[in-house]
């Protein structure tokens, strides 16, 4: 089993897919990352030998932010934001949208569960 980064990698899935489960690597990333290791992107991550493993674990880790670090360098971001007390840090303390989404009828995702709010009651005469 292949793990790099700490990451577990998945023995089935090719390459440039299996890299990508490494949080700050994407699809494109991890095409560059195979192309300078000299191995083909549609070699499966269980083909790699141990030779292999070893270079793209020392690319990956020298030339790239990944896991660990780059995790606490977004929240280090974010919470500059917030210190700052800019727009988009108040968005952030809040739990809303940043860049300009509605959030009267949606949202969701960013807000959290619906919170009902009952009705007031009508005066009877």
């Amino acid at each position: 089993m292949a793990r790099i980064a700490g990451v577990d990698l998945p023995k089935n899935k090719r390459g440039v897919i299996g890299l990508t489960y490494i949080y700050g690597i994407g699809r494109s990333r991890a095409e560059e990352i195979l192309e300078k290791a000299d191995i083909s992107e549609e070699t499966k991550v269980r083909e790699w030998s141990d030779e292999n493993i070893k270079v793209i674990s020392g690319l990956v880790q020298n030339q790239y932010l990944v896991e660990g670090e780059l995790r606490t360098e977004v929240q280090m971001n974010i919470k500059r934001l917030m210190d700052i007390a800019c727009y988009r840090g108040l968005r952030h303390r809040k739990g809303l949208p940043l860049r300009g989404q509605r959030t009267q009828t949606n949202a969701r995702t960013r807000k959290g569960k619906k919170k009902t709010v009952a009705n007031k009651k009508k005066a009877t005469k």
